[in-house]
C-alpha cells in the first residue's frame, strides 16, 4: 500500500468536498474560514479596506475581525498603518504568514481525510435536488 501522502485522491463529488473548519481555541478565541480568507486577502492587497471589499464586508467589520485575531496571540498577525494623505496599508507579519499557511495545510489534510474516509460511499450519494435557481425548475 502506498504511503498516505502518495495515494491518489479519488474523483467525484466526495473528492470535491469542501471543509469549512472552525477552530475553537477558547470561548473568545475562534478561528475559521472567514478570518483566514480576510487575512489572506490582506496579504494579497496590502489593505484592510481592499480585502474587506474583495470579501463583501465593510471596512469596520474587516477591522474588527483583524483586531480579534491580533488579540488572540502574543504577537500580531496583521500590522496596519493609519491612512491619510499618504495612504495607509496593512501587511501580514511573518507570524501571520505562518499561521495562514498552517490553516491552509490543515484544510488540505482535512480534504484528503474526507476523500479517504468517505470515498467508499460515493456510489451511495443521492443526486442533489434542483434548487429554485437550477435550470429546468
Amino acid at each position: 500500500m502506498a504511503p498516505r501522502a502518495l495515494r491518489s485522491v479519488p474523483e467525484g463529488r466526495i473528492a470535491g468536498a469542501v471543509p469549512r473548519l472552525r477552530i475553537l481555541l477558547g470561548p473568545d478565541h475562534r478561528l475559521g474560514p472567514g478570518k483566514f480568507d480576510l487575512i489572506e486577502a490582506i496579504g494579497e492587497t496590502g489593505s484592510i479596506s481592499a480585502a474587506g471589499r474583495r470579501l463583501g464586508m465593510s471596512y469596520r467589520r474587516a477591522w474588527l475581525l483583524v483586531d480579534q485575531v491580533n488579540r488572540m496571540f502574543r504577537q500580531p498577525v496583521v500590522l496596519a498603518a493609519a491612512g491619510g494623505v499618504h495612504g495607509g496599508g496593512a501587511q501580514l507579519t511573518p507570524f501571520g504568514q505562518a499561521l495562514l499557511a498552517a490553516y491552509r495545510r490543515i484544510e488540505a489534510r482535512t480534504r484528503l481525510a474526507i476523500a479517504e474516509e468517505l470515498e467508499p460511499f460515493e456510489d451511495d450519494l443521492a443526486e442533489p435536488e434542483p434548487g429554485p435557481d437550477s435550470p429546468g425548475s
